[in-house]
């Protein structure tokens, strides 16, 4: 992880149950003692971000339905801060990309920074989630949500002219169509060895789960979009899960000429990721 995450080190859990109760329940003793959740189970790892979020940040309301992607809080703040390293500068104005119901993005950069932030969102429901966090936290208020009314859109309809962004963050759509999403969770489950209907935490809807070319295509999609707002916007940044989806990304972000282009490698435990960010400036 990042040197300044904050959640590098083990889990207080004692803390955090006192800080958030109903985490108690998902919380055992490992056979090497130390106290755990199971990362596999939604509702777990829910409590765990509801606790976190209240403990470090002072948030007392945090929900997501079911149905929708449970994003894990200390990697979503890795991004966040080599975003940080990357503008340095204090007063950030970030937009992100498709903030889904969980608002992770804008509620981190908003309590960890201090930044100012919009968010967009193609799904109502979600959309409408988002807002009653903030509503819910008045430390959220500033958190501008933006409604994409169009499907086959990314930036364009959402940065509006008069805007002016430092950053502009995305965790796009992974897999290319339903089927894609489906093999790959039976193989995560199988790979941590867990029956079918334990797999709850690989869940989520289609617009955040899968797109038509997957998240090679959406990137490719949203690198054409920015040069339109080239002027507006100081870096775009996406997140890449596929190690092996960079060339071509990277190609296409070159075609755009760009004055500067950086992938910047993340590690978190054993998962490894990785963002692009261009500019023009």
């Amino acid at each position: 992880m990042h040197t300044k995450n904050p959640f590098a080190k083990d889990y207080d859990f004692n803390t955090l149950i006192k800080e958030y109760p109903p985490l108690s329940e998902f919380v055992f003793v490992t056979k090497y003692g130390n106290k755990s959740i199971k990362f596999s189970d939604q509702q777990a790892v829910k409590a765990l971000n509801s606790a976190l979020l209240r403990m470090h940040y002072g948030l007392t309301y945090w929900d997501i339905p079911e149905d929708n992607l449970c994003p894990p809080v200390p990697g979503r703040l890795d991004y966040l801060l080599h975003i940080a390293d990357l503008i340095p500068k204090k007063d950030i104005r970030l937009l992100d990309i498709g903030a889904g119901a969980n608002l992770i993005y804008p509620i981190l950069a908003t309590c960890h920074f201090g930044w100012d932030c919009a968010a967009s969102e193609v799904d109502k429901d979600a959309l409408k989630n988002a807002q009653e966090i903030i509503d819910k936290n008045s430390k959220l208020s500033n958190i501008a949500l933006r409604p994409q009314q169009f499907k086959n859109s990314i930036l364009e309809n959402i940065i509006q002219p008069d805007d002016a962004f430092d950053i502009v963050i995305c965790n796009p759509p992974f897999y290319k169509n339903r089927f894609e999403a489906e093999q790959k969770n039976k193989r995560k489950w199988q790979n941590l060895k867990l029956e079918e209907d334990e797999g709850v935490n690989f869940g989520g809807r289609s617009n955040e789960l899968w797109y038509k070319g997957g998240e090679e295509a959406f990137i490719k999609k949203m690198v054409s979009e920015s040069v339109h707002f080239k002027n507006q916007v100081h870096w775009f940044s996406s997140l890449v899960s596929r190690k092996e989806n960079l060339k071509n990304i990277k190609r296409a972000v070159n075609k755009t000429l760009p004055t500067e282009v950086k992938i910047v490698e993340m590690e978190q435990g054993n998962k490894k990721s990785r963002f692009v960010a261009w500019t023009f400036r």
